[in-house]
């Protein structure tokens, strides 16, 4: 064989190998790690986000300060809480007595006893079954509503779906935009690891519908890791990706997504108080019924007060409305 053919042909079979490496290396960085900087809401911290009261907070504890834990979603808010009524001083995010692990790492710890107080969605079939296996009972108090939201690439024409129509997505059904009025391009529906709270949002959503298994690359770690490879360029013709409005809005602000109308509804605050938008959901303090902390159902209450929901609607939540603040919820082992 001639040598420049021989090595025209080698360069070929390697710039081929090349070419399918970085495709699999693509594949596997689909899902990076894009969360928001939850130190821009450390409680007392400077140039915080936290939102303030106005005024002097009612309660005040300055000892045995309830441990908690909680939702990255949630942060804010509890920040808030934690900044009008725990004593000024330093909360490192991710070790100190006012934290934020992610849904299913505050059940977890909840559960184990390692924290008093955790803020998140309803807990998953699996945290139920956990707090049984380790005989405890789950008390949790709504103290508001957020909407769970759908979103595509801005670039999408498909402006809304049906409840029907994301069931039909998301249990693999519908696998073409075109069904549901758009192009004609694959549907890449984006999902969250199991106990998130978003994704037990989904699964709530299905109301007993089997879910489709996503492959490994279509499952985002974090909410802002679902968001960003929504908005990404790559993925602008086919993804659809979840997560709850305030998070989508104000904590990663991307310009590149839409969020979707649902039944006709767009996710409003307005609309979640209203209840026209039809997946409103509660979102709860929860702690368990034998917690010994005598400041735990203190602290609670406060939250429920005037002062306490109106720094839920400073931040930028729905608060429960004034009849319903204080219907507590038992999940029994």
């Amino acid at each position: 064989m001639d040598r420049g053919l021989g090595g025209f042909l080698l360069l070929c079979v390697f710039a081929t190998g090349a070419y399918e490496a970085y495709q699999a290396y693509d594949r596997s960085i689909t899902v990076g790690n894009n969360e928001v900087n939850l130190f821009e809401y450390e409680p007392f911290a400077r140039n915080t986000k936290a939102v303030r009261l106005e005024e002097d907070a009612d309660l005040k504890i300055s000892e045995n300060l309830p441990r908690i834990d909680g939702a990255t979603a949630l942060y804010p808010l509890y920040a808030a809480y934690v900044q009008a009524v725990y004593p000024k001083k330093e909360y490192p995010v991710y070790h100190s007595e006012v934290m934020s692990n992610t849904t299913p790492m505050a059940y977890k710890n909840l559960i184990n006893g390692d924290v008093d107080l955790i803020f998140a969605a309803a807990p998953s079939e699996e945290q139920l079954a956990d707090a049984k296996r380790n005989g405890v009972e789950l008390k949790m108090t709504p103290i508001g509503r957020e909407a769970f939201v759908f979103f595509v690439h801005a670039s999408n024409p498909v402006k809304g779906l049906t409840k029907e129509q994301i069931q039909g997505i998301y249990s693999g059904n519908i696998t073409n935009w075109r069904e549901v009025g758009g192009n004609d391009d694959r549907i890449r529906a984006f999902q969250r690891p199991e106990g998130s709270g978003s994704q037990t949002a989904l699964r709530k959503l299905m109301a007993g519908q089997q879910l489709a298994t996503p492959p490994k690359e279509d499952v985002a770690n974090g909410m802002g890791d679902i968001i960003a490879e929504t908005a990404r360029y790559r993925n602008h013709k086919n993804a659809i990706g979840f997560s709850f409005l305030f998070f989508a809005t104000e904590m990663v602000r991307n310009g590149n997504i839409r969020l979707l109308s649902i039944d006709g509804a767009e996710p409003t605050r307005e609309n979640i108080a209203n209840g026209t938008y039809p997946l409103a959901t509660e979102f709860y303090a929860i702690t368990v019924t034998d917690n010994d902390n005598p400041n735990v159902e203190r602290f609670i209450e406060w939250i429920l007060s005037p002062q306490g929901r109106s720094l839920t609607a400073k931040t930028g939540y729905t608060p429960m409305p004034e009849e319903n603040a204080k219907k507590i919820d038992f999940f029994e082992p």
